[in-house]
């Protein structure tokens, strides 16, 4: 897909200086620009690149001014990162512009689909399936009987969608991602052995909640798992029965949230973290990377360290434990020398 000069400037309501119809069909970083590239300018320690790149077309804001010859073809903006944010925000629209349903799919007849709805090659869709305009299901996806997904929702390849669940509006389930799994729920019987106990409830993905790439959540034993609006999970993260995050919390990759437990609003939880379960976590609560929390958490509070306190506690208290040899050796060589005077 190839866009000339002023098409782009159009959509950025740019000035173009240099030639209009010159052509991109490709993104790159300025200092690793191509031929048939479009990169941009934004931070001032990256000019001189300006003048030696090899790319087609750059986006510059309108007080840029070479001061040497330049070969490539600049838009002038109001703000170079912003609208190369829009422009990358407006290729990924059209790069998901898909409609139609390619085969060989199956598709439950008891299923219904809305208006311009996009459905990839060896995908499965069971039965009682309600499925909003403008989604989009990438190829070999599994959407589970009695799933609701609602409008502008994407669905990358591969992901897997269980019965029961229940997802909002623009929504993004990356590949490998699986919704509505079974809880990890098992009960020891008289002969040692574990007895499965049945996981009847199940997801619910409210609006505008990203899904990261092989990310598993849970349904739940009874009730619901539930994500709130505007959530998002990075991949790799593991989300048990019954657990609930909060609107607009973020957490990073390899975090792992036992069942039960609740997570409040807009929280940043940090990679590799991991929660014990039936507990409560409040809103607006900043937890660093590694940490391990096994207790409630009170709004607000910012935590590192397993098990995790107030991260300035932590900060002081690192002071002295990464000094703990030096300190031993210090009371053994005290200790030795009140020993020989003895």
């Amino acid at each position: 897909m190839k866009f000339t000069a002023e098409q782009i400037a159009g959509i950025l309501e740019g000035e173009v200086v240099g030639d209009p119809l010159a052509e991109v069909s490709k993104l790159s970083k300025i200092e690793e620009g191509i031929e048939g590239a479009l990169t941009f300018l934004a931070n001032p320690k990256y000019t001189p690149y300006i003048y030696t790149t090899k790319a087609t077309i750059a986006i510059v804001g309108k007080d840029f001014k070479p001061e040497q010859a330049i070969s490539v073809t600049l838009i002038k903006v109001d703000d170079a990162y912003k609208s190369f944010s829009k422009l990358l925000e407006y290729y990924n629209q059209v790069k998901l512009n898909k409609f139609g349903i390619e085969q060989p799919v199956s598709i439950s007849t008891s299923a219904t689909l809305g208006k311009d709805v996009y459905v990839g090659a060896f995908t499965y869709i069971g039965e009682n399936v309600k499925i909003g305009d403008n989604v989009k299901i990438f190829p070999s996806s599994y959407i589970g009987d009695n799933v609701t997904i609602d409008n502008d929702t994407v669905v990358f390849a591969g992901a897997k969608i269980y019965s029961e669940s229940i997802i909002g509006k623009n929504c993004v389930i990356n590949s490998g991602a699986i919704i509505g799994a079974d809880g990890f729920g098992f009960a020891p019987n008289a002969a040692g052995e574990y007895s499965k106990i049945p996981q009847i409830g199940n997801v619910i993905l409210e609006d505008f909640v990203d899904i990261g790439a092989a990310t598993t959540i849970d349904r739940a034993t009874l009730g619901s798992t539930i994500i709130r609006r505007g959530a998002k999970l990075d991949n790799q993260i593991q989300i048990a029965h019954n657990v609930e995050i909060g609107k607009n919390t973020v957490i990073a990759a390899q975090t792992g949230v036992a069942g039960s437990t609740k997570i409040g609003d807009n929280c940043q939880i940090g990679g590799q973290v991991g929660f014990a379960g039936h507990i409560t976590i409040g809103n607006n609560v900043k937890i660093q990377a590694q940490s391990g929390v096994g207790r409630n958490i009170k709004d607000n509070e910012i935590l590192q360290g397993s098990p995790a306190f107030s991260y300035g506690d932590w900060n002081k208290s690192y002071v002295y434990f990464k000094n703990l040899p030096k300190m031993a050796k210090t009371i053994n060589d005290l200790e030795k020398k009140g020993n020989g005077n003895s």
